[in-house]
């Protein structure tokens, strides 16, 4: 008996299985590459670690953007990044020096854990909304050129979605390099978040005003365009992306603010 294929029914149980065979690819695919992603996304965040520490391939071109070659960064975060510590209330409760753990957290989540870096800021954000929740920091620290630097990831909020980055503090919380991405920020506008002329402003502001945490304010009509002045707790704005700027204004003051006790100590 011949199939009927010009029946509702049949083109319905045909759309059925398409879509269970696809739906079924596509979850055994999606299962298999995600130790792929999951390297990736490693290799991703150590870049841009190192990024901010002013560790790239940038060379002389002023508005080239180059990170360390994904097969070589591994090797490369490894000689910059000297410890990776993770601060609750202020102080370490989780330290790796190297490849070895040399303060191990009880803590769910910490024990055993060599890569700071695969800490979810966002998630650990979500549970700190529960006010009995101490919130576990990450902090990558560095030695370039004979200086000690220390790196602190930032999430918040742009226009479209979410940005974030990390900033190159010195042992005073003034800024040597920063880094920052976005998710789907308006390209020629609030996307320039990741420009290196924008980026490049950072580099030397003061995060204090005397003892005051006044973090940096990305500032329209800023009166220092050439941003030369390094103690006004200013940057200039980005033409057209002014709630992006004000985003990355909060998440600035917001998440270095959270490790002030911790630089506080090392006074």
């Amino acid at each position: 008996m011949a199939l009927n294929t010009d029946k509702n029914s049949y083109t319905v149980i045909f759309a059925i299985a398409m879509v269970v065979v696809v739906g079924a690819i596509l979850a055994s695919m999606a299962g298999g590459l995600k130790p792929m992603i999951k390297e990736n996304e490693r290799l991703e965040k150590q870049q841009n670690i190192l990024y901010a520490m002013g560790v790239n391939d940038n060379g002389d071109d002023k508005g080239a953007i180059n990170f360390v070659p994904t097969e070589e960064v591994a090797e490369v975060f490894a000689k910059y990044i000297t410890k990776q510590l993770v601060i609750v209330n202020g102080e370490v409760v989780h330290a790796v020096e190297g490849d070895e753990i040399v303060k191990n957290s009880e803590e769910d989540g910490l024990k055993g854990l060599k890569d700071i870096y695969l800490i979810d800021i966002k998630k650990e954000a979500d549970k700190a909304k529960d006010p009995s929740y101490s919130r576990k920091l990450p902090l990558f620290v560095g030695e370039k050129d004979g200086k000690t630097l220390y790196v602190v990831p930032m999430r918040g909020k742009g226009l479209w979605d979410a940005i974030w980055g990390y900033a190159a503090l010195d042992k005073d919380m003034v800024v040597q390099g920063v880094f920052f991405d976005h998710k789907g920020e308006t390209p020629g506008l609030g996307a320039n978040i990741k420009a290196r002329f924008f980026m490049d402003d950072f580099k030397g502001e003061a995060l204090y005003a005397g003892n005051a945490f006044n973090g940096i304010t990305v500032a329209k009509g800023n009166a220092d365009p050439l941003n030369k002045i390094k103690d006004d707790n200013e940057v200039d704005a980005l033409a057209g992306a002014t709630i992006t700027g004000d985003g990355v204004t909060a998440m600035i003051k917001k998440d270095l603010s959270m490790y002030l006790s911790y630089f506080e100590n090392l006074k």
